[in-house]
């Protein structure tokens, strides 16, 4: 940016400080591209542009502490919000309101009336959730630390859920699993529920798997591994891809939502829809038996 276009009065719009504690602050404005020298890396912008890699750019010569801007009620290749991935990328906590919740340009009532439709990793790792409203969410993101990025080493395995002695275990994927699984745990997998990975869960033979449904792609190749397990009668699920990122079994763990099942996961009580947290619980109670 060139210092004539910084330092142009069109840019110099209203700020205002809504919360402050311990020389951290939330900032709220109506653009993204309003941010300037009056604000500081320990600042959470609050801005009603959409969260597009172009406006989060905007932010950058400052360094925010977080951001929180407008999901501008989606778009096909997800740019509304892609700017999420790439202040992932620099560290960065973001997240985005749900467009019907907040006014586009309208920093005030995203801050007061917006709710949070999508978070990246590091902005969940400092309490962010989806569903939480703009203002608690910056107040999260003004208080609480991220933990240590892990984006570039894959998430081997988390144990997220225990019932007598078997466990909801949350991998990346399926070469992460092994013979700890068998008969005794459920698997949150980052990978898809196609024909190739199907081969890795019956060698497994877990309790009850879900892994994404990969947009479910040509012919439902993305999901035609719940067919497969069904015939073998291993109960499985598939994430929406909309709801969670490919490869990464935290995010669908925690914020992907259920969009297919074969019979035997069904008859456990998972059906589309459903949070893949719910299903992974019922997957686990119903899959252990008595």
């Amino acid at each position: 940016m060139s210092p004539d276009s910084k330092n142009d009065p069109a840019r110099r719009r209203a700020q205002r400080v809504a919360a402050e504690s311990d020389g951290r602050r939330v900032v709220v404005m109506d653009a993204s591209v309003y941010a300037d020298e009056r604000n500081t890396p320990d600042d959470v912008i609050v801005a009603s542009s959409y969260a597009g890699v172009t406006p989060v750019r905007m932010l950058m010569e400052i360094g925010p502490r977080g951001f929180i801007g407008h999901d501008a009620c989606g778009d096909r290749h997800g740019g509304a919000v892609a700017g999420l991935a790439y202040l992932e990328a620099l560290g960065v906590p973001s997240a985005a309101a749900d467009g019907m919740t907040a006014e586009l340009g309208n920093g005030e009532d995203l801050y007061l009336s917006g709710v949070v439709s999508i978070a990246n990793e590091t902005a969940i790792s400092c309490g962010v959730e989806v569903g939480m409203p703009v203002s608690e969410a910056a107040e999260a993101l003004m208080t609480n630390d991220p933990r240590p990025s892990t984006s570039e080493v894959s998430r081997e395995r988390d144990v997220v859920q225990t019932a007598e002695g078997r466990s909801v275990v949350v991998t990346d994927s399926i070469l992460f699993a092994g013979p700890e699984d068998r008969d005794r745990n459920v698997l949150v997998v980052g990978g898809f529920t196609g024909r190739t990975s199907v081969e890795f869960f019956l060698h497994v033979s877990p309790l009850a798997f879900i892994a994404s449904d990969g947009g479910r792609a040509k012919n439902d190749s993305g999901i035609v591994g719940l067919a497969i397990a069904e015939t073998a009668g291993l109960p499985g699920a598939s994430v929406d891809a909309k709801t969670a990122p490919m490869g990464d079994g935290m995010a669908a763990y925690r914020s992907g939502v259920i969009s297919a099942v074969n019979k035997q996961a069904r008859d456990l009580g998972v059906v589309e829809g459903m949070t893949v947290a719910e299903a992974a619980t019922r997957l686990l109670a119903g899959a252990a038996g008595p």
